[in-house]
């Protein structure tokens, strides 16, 4: 928000005031150099000083000296002084010649003019009475007092007062009546207490006008920035006096309003405002504030305003009202808002996505604790859902998680939220769950409601679903410890086959003896050499062609056949493997990427669980140096998963990574736990839209909007945005058209061993009508 300097803005209105605003800034600064119009401003004096001594030295002189000479002599002086005026007058203008501004030019007049003094000891001195000399003496010593007013050129002031004390220690020589030892003395102690007066003098002015000047740019750029502040809309601005009424208001704003400016004048600021009680609050604390955000009805509908404020004191320290800024933030709130529910709001369902859920597991386990009247956390997970996607595509599986949830929604109704965690999981929480049959028989109709046939074009599919439950405070108090054993309950549900329902019991913790045994054979995958790693093409939108890979893990069980990362990454997690497993990973990466042009990247998923370790940035410049990858072919791809804890350590270590050189893409954003404030975090310098979105564009044209809108916002923070889940032509130019950098899915090719990446390389494609042209 833009702070207002302590300007003048009282006594005027409308565009008028505008003007007076703007003028006063530059009011009372002299055209011109500072020096030259000081110069100028004491010339008068000066002339002044001389023809009064002059007149002086008239009035003693005419019984005793021919009037005709002492007349020449006194006209010669006013003859001089009047050119100088004139001539200084004429310096301090626009058009004068760099001659008169010369410092050079000062110092020939005032030579002139002393050599015209100093004239008067040689004709009119030697021979007049003692009084009259002292009279002619004084009045010398007057005029060389006059160097004061020639302080801004030293040298003129030097040769000045030299010249007048010489020619008056010549006629002091020539009296027979002084002592001219003791004159020069008097004499030259005279002088150099007035030429060192005349140096201070100098100094002090000289930095006075630099300090003017300085402040008089000050000015002139202060104004030039509210000028262009107003005119291109960047705000407005505003002062009242101490009653709160507006003294000045930018047309902007009258505008806005739908009054005058001249209406708005006098008006109190609050009431013209709406009477908001916190601007109030703000005016009576005398304090100043920002960000103030006030909502104002206007003839054109309900605006949002961010206001600013100074207050302003007299030099005696009385309160005199205060001014400052305000902006119309209406489309930037409505922005957020969008953006806001996008981040709390699974785009596909229009269900609460993990996030928002769990901050709803979080309010129902407080109220149950708080009523004691029991609540339940269920996790709902579709079985056969993969299939669907392999089968039929991820577009067709869209549709079958949109029909699922509307599904869901109208079997729970009024009686609990139901959200979607990401993928085919589903999550709900049920605000009385006092009957454990109750809970039971509504999993049971959830499971029924699934079930039902989905009728497609090509096809009929049925899909099951597994619940499993835990009860608050029953099972619990804490909500992650709740989720666990819903978590558990739901293992066991599965592992019972589908459209089971399962209620958390204490001896399913002995059930994950299993995931034991499986964390045991993931200790031995890489002594054994079980893992390998798939590469999925990364193309440039503009060109088509392979600008990079993501590299995904794979691990191949030698009983269990090929395990899902979902499956064993968690392990791995919860085990401390995933550091290991992570560095092999990256080895792996930065290998085979080695062997690709020097143009092509490669992407590596980190784990949230690899971010807390702070040797994970040592573990990136060992990969880098053991395979001589340059580091700006790396990037790093985390979820906003990692924002859930330790955020300022994750941060940390993202932020040494980024250090070395390496690429930091924020993964899937808006499935998880999006949140706008992690967009601006500088060490992000790519964004991964989801597959979701991507499909969803196709059908609605709010998703559209919203992707519009994550890529305007990720231009402004200067990151490289990749679409996923790219999976027809028609979804490829749409995300091209909207400003996507990258494109990712399986149009251009699905994840393939190291091997089969060196076809890919160079590769070409072309999809879509700009291609083939």
């Amino acid at each position: 928000m833009l702070k207002v300097p302590p300007l003048d803005l009282a006594d005027s209105s409308g565009t008028g005031g505008q003007a007076s605003l703007r003028s006063r800034i530059a009011a009372d600064i002299p055209p011109g150099d500072p020096r030259t119009e000081a110069l100028w401003r004491a010339a008068p004096w000066m002339a002044g000083l001389s023809v009064t001594c002059a007149l002086v030295v008239l009035w003693g002189l005419m019984r005793s000296v021919p009037v005709t000479a002492l007349s020449a002599w006194a006209a010669l002086i006013v003859a001089a002084n009047f050119v100088i005026v004139r001539a200084r007058r004429r310096a301090a203008g626009y058009d004068s010649d760099e001659l008169l501004r010369s410092p050079y030019w000062t110092v020939f007049e005032a030579a002139m003019h002393a050599l015209l003094w100093s004239a008067l000891p040689f004709f009119a001195f030697a021979d007049q009475p003692p009084q009259t000399q002292m009279m002619l003496a004084g009045a010398m010593a007057t005029m060389m007092a006059g160097a004061f007013l020639l302080a801004l050129v030293p040298l003129a002031a030097a040769v000045w007062v030299v010249v007048i004390a010489t020619a008056l220690l010549w006629g002091l020589h020539n009296a027979s009546d002084f002592a001219i030892g003791v004159a020069v003395v008097l004499i030259a102690g005279y002088v150099a207490v007035v030429l060192t007066g005349c140096l201070t003098i100098e100094r002090l002015l000289t930095r006075f006008m630099r300090q003017a000047t300085e402040e008089r740019s000050r000015r002139e750029a202060i104004g030039l920035l509210l000028k262009e502040y107003e005119e291109q809309g960047a705000g407005w601005l505003w002062q009242i006096d101490a009653a709160n009424q507006l003294t000045y208001v930018s047309p902007r704003i009258s505008s806005m309003l739908g009054r005058s400016t001249g209406q708005l004048i006098g008006q109190s600021l609050p009431v013209v405002l709406g009477c908001d009680a916190r601007l109030g609050g703000a005016l009576v604390a005398r304090e100043p504030f920002s960000g103030l955000h006030i909502d104002v009805e206007t003839p054109g509908g309900a605006r949002s305003v961010a206001l600013s404020g100074t207050p302003i004191f007299a030099p005696d320290g009385a309160f005199e009202g205060f001014r400052g800024v305000g902006s119309d933030i209406t489309e930037i709130r409505r922005s957020q808002d969008r953006l806001t529910h996008m981040a709390r709001m699974d785009m596909l369902t229009s269900l609460p996505n993990r996030q928002h859920m769990h901050e709803l597991f979080a309010d129902g386990v407080a109220r149950a604790k708080a009523s004691n009247v029991p609540c339940a956390l269920m996790f709902l997970d579709l079985d056969g859902f993969k299939p669907v996607n392999d089968s039929f595509g991820h577009s067709l599986g869209d549709e079958v998680l949109r029909t699922i949830a509307q599904r869901l929604q109208a079997e729970v109704g009024p009686r609990g939220r139901i959200g979607r965690l990401g993928g085919d999981e589903f999550a709900l929480l049920l605000t009385d769950g006092q009957s454990r049959q109750a809970v039971e028989e509504l999993g049971h109709k959830l499971i029924r409601a699934v079930s039902q046939p989905l009728m497609l074009p090509s096809a009929e599919i049925r899909i099951g679903m597994s619940i499993g439950s835990a009860i608050a405070p029953i099972d619990g108090d804490q909500v992650d410890d709740l989720l666990l054993k819903a978590d558990l309950a739901l293992y066991e549900a599965k592992s019972r086959g589908r459209g089971t329902f399962v209620h958390f019991e204490p001896r399913l913790q002995q059930n994950a003896e299993d995931r034991v045994r499986l964390e045991h054979d993931l200790r031995q995958a890489l002594k054994r050499d079980e893992f390998e790693v798939h590469y999925q093409p990364v193309v440039s939108a503009v060109t088509q062609a392979v600008v990079g890979f993501e590299a995904l893990l794979r691990w191949r069980h030698p009983e269990r056949g090929l395990i899902s990362p979902a499956i064993f990454i968690p392990i791995a997690e919860e085990s401390g493997l995933i550091a290991d497993i992570g560095e092999w990973t990256l080895r792996q990466a930065c290998k085979h990427a080695a062997s690709w042009p020097g143009d092509i990247h490669v992407a590596v998923n980190v784990s949230p669980r690899q971010l807390v370790l702070p040797a994970l940035p040592n573990a990136v410049s060992d990969a880098l140096a053991a395979a001589r990858l340059q580091p700006s072919r790396l990037e790093l791809e985390v979820t906003e998963s990692v924002f859930l804890s330790d955020t300022d350590g994750s941060l940390d270590v993202l932020r040494r990574v980024r250090s070395i050189g390496v690429g930091i893409a924020l993964d899937d954003f808006g499935t998880g736990y999006s949140s706008l404030g992690y967009l601006n975090k500088t060490i992000f310098h790519a964004l991964k839209i989801d597959g979701s979105f991507v499909r969803d564009a196709a059908r609605r044209s709010e998703t559209v909007s919203i992707i519009r809108a994550i890529v305007t916002l990720a231009n402004s923070f200067r990151m490289t945005i990749t679409a996923e889940g790219v999976e027809t032509v028609a979804d490829f130019e749409r995300m091209r058209d909207l400003g996507c950098h990258r494109i990712q899915g399986y149009l251009f090719g699905r994840p393939v061993p190291f091997g089969e990446t060196l076809a890919l390389v160079g590769q070409r494609f072309e999809y879509g009508a700009r291609a083939a042209g």
